[in-house]
Parts: structure tokens; sequence; C-alpha cells
């Protein structure tokens, strides 16, 4: 039977450190639960039932599209659900169905509303409705999951050129170093924002095209780190040791000096999403992140900016953000004071 992999005691002193930080621990149980329900946002907030059952048969619109006519509609596109004959039709008799907590959908139009756009929470919408008359809380959730997913896949790829670049850098030394060092100062100085505005104009925006522009400048301060640990460490005794024995440069790297280096790089975590978080937020309230249909924090900030009468726009977006910046900086102090190499 396989064992399964311990924890080095001074992995379990800093699991402990950590978990003893009420704080942090709090906060990472909280932002995970958030994380792990946005991810089933649609079996909370959709316009599509979750079930249906009509004239005993079971339905499920999030997993099939079904005509207008299958529920006793006159026309073979798919159903509008919120339709009152098709409601009338699915509640008719021994017939029900079964709506998620929040029945709209992100992109859903209120097109029966009595109010005109953007309408303060009431009448079915908890925190209103936009200038389109779409739901506020259902942009809220999916535009969370949106910023974190963004965030989690910015930060996996900057952490991922950082840390070769880093290592390479501090392994080597000598030339090596000089000039990657001379490469990061002169990429650095290039005006990202500039470059995100020319890439806007000639190309459509959307997510890859910000993964890709984000993570060409991301890398860089998380390099730096990596880069003075491997620097510390390349000399020591069971580095030297490793040579003598033949070990390859890369398993040197990669097997020895690496696990050493990964304190920086576990602590920065946390704070480069919240910062991958704000410089989406940001990139779509200037109008040059994701396409406006596209459900996001930035862009409710935006019409919130557009309509100062609408306060429930700004407010909701700007708690959010607040809640998930302070979330993610106590997990950080959390993760920063558990890896302190003066506490082991």
């Amino acid at each position: 039977m396989p064992r399964l992999p311990t924890l080095s005691p001074i992995a379990l002193r800093r699991w402990r450190r950590f978990n003893a930080n009420t704080r942090g621990r709090v906060s990472l149980w909280f932002f995970a639960a958030l994380f792990l329900l946005s991810l089933g946002a649609e079996l909370i907030s959709n316009d599509k039932p979750l079930i249906i059952h009509y004239q005993g048969s079971f339905y499920f619109p999030l997993l099939a599209a079904y005509p207008e006519t299958t529920f006793g509609g006159d026309f073979a596109t798919e159903a509008d659900y919120k339709d009152p004959e098709i409601l009338k039709n699915l509640r008719q008799g021994s017939n029900w169905v079964i709506f998620p907590l929040n029945p709209h959908g992100y992109a859903t139009i209120d097109l029966h509303a009595t109010r005109p756009a953007p309408a303060s929470p009431g009448d079915g919408h908890l925190l209103g409705t936009d200038d389109r008359a779409r739901d506020v809380l259902a942009r809220l959730i999916y535009g969370f999951r949106l910023s974190v997913l963004f965030a989690l896949a910015l930060t996996i790829i900057g952490v991922a050129i950082g840390i070769v670049a880093g290592a390479v850098q501090g392994y080597f030394g000598g030339k090596t170093d000089l000039w990657l060092q001379r490469f990061m100062e002169i990429w650095g100085s290039m005006p990202e924002l500039y470059l995100l505005i020319i890439f806007a104009g000639i190309f459509n925006p959307g997510i890859p095209l910000l993964l890709l522009l984000l993570s060409l400048f991301g890398w860089m301060h998380l390099a730096d780190y990596v880069r003075a640990e491997f620097l510390r460490a390349r000399n020591l005794v069971y580095i030297k040791a490793a040579r003598a024995l033949g070990a390859s440069d890369r398993a040197i790297m990669f097997r020895h000096l690496l696990p050493n280096a990964m304190t920086p790089v576990i602590t920065f975590l946390p704070f480069r999403i919240s910062g991958a978080i704000l410089a989406l937020t940001s990139l779509d309230f200037l109008g040059l992140g994701v396409p406006p249909t596209t459900p996001s924090l930035g862009e409710l900030l935006r019409q919130g900016k557009g309509n100062i009468e609408a306060w429930w726009l700004s407010l909701s977006a700007f708690v959010t953000l607040v809640v998930m910046m302070l979330l993610l900086n106590f997990i950080g102090e959390a993760l920063r004071d558990a890896m302190d190499p003066r506490k082991e």
C-alpha cells in the first residue's frame, strides 16, 4: 500500500503558525468558499430553470436547449422561461419548475421591468439593475468568478516565468545575470498602458489578449526575489556536494535550490492575485479590458460613474472589491508571518 506524503518538520511548524493566525485562516476559508460558490454560478444565478417537470417528463435546461413548442409554445426557437405564457404552462396542474436562487443570468435583460433602467433594488432584483436592465447581483457573481480565474491564470503564468528567469540569473550569475538584468531594466521601462491602448485599438479586446499582454510584464518582481534566493544559496555546502556528485545544473536548480527558495514565491502569491484583480478591474473601467457584454466589476464601476444617481452600481462593485482585497491581504500577511525564517 503506497504511503501518503508527509510534511517536513519545518512545513508543519509553518502550517501551525498560519493556522494560529485566526484572521488569515478565516479569510482563507471564506475566500475559498466564495470562489467555490462562484464556480457554480450557473446553479445560483440563471434565467434558466434547474429542473422542469412537464407532462410527466423531466427537463434540464442548463444541460440542453429546448424549443418553446416543448412546453406548449408557438415557436421552434429556444424557450424563454421568463415568458408569462411559458411560465403559466410550466406551473399548470401537476407541472412544476425550480429556478435558481437568483433567477437572472448576467446577460438577461428584464423585458418586463416596471421601472426605467437603471432601477434601484426591488421588484425581483436584490441589488437592482444596471443601465441595460440586467441584474446587478448576477453580474457581481459572474464578475467575481471571472476576476479570480483571470487573476489565478495570470499569477500562474507570471510565477512560472519569474521562477525560471530568476533561477537562471541567480544560479549562473556573471554575464548571464548581468545581461538579463539589463534586459529586465529595458523591458520594465516600456509603457505598459500605452501598449494596451495600442493593442486594444488593433485587436478585439478579450481575456486571452489581456493575459498575454499582462504576462509580459507581471513576472519581473518575482524574478528579483527568486534571483536573490539563488544567489544566496548557490555556494552553500550541499550545492557544492551535489555538483561534486555529478548532478546536472537543472537538477540542482529545480530539485535542490528551488524548494528552499519558495518562501518568497508563496508569500508573494496572494498579493499577486490581488494585483491582477485590480489590474483587470482598472482596464475594464477604462474600457480596455473584456468586451462590454462580459460581466466585470470594472464595467459596473464605469456604469456607476456614468449614472451617479444609481448608487447601487458603484456601491455593490466597490464593496465586492474591498472584501476581495481585504481577504487576500489578510491571507498574504498570515503567509508572510508563517514563512518568516526568523521564526523557524
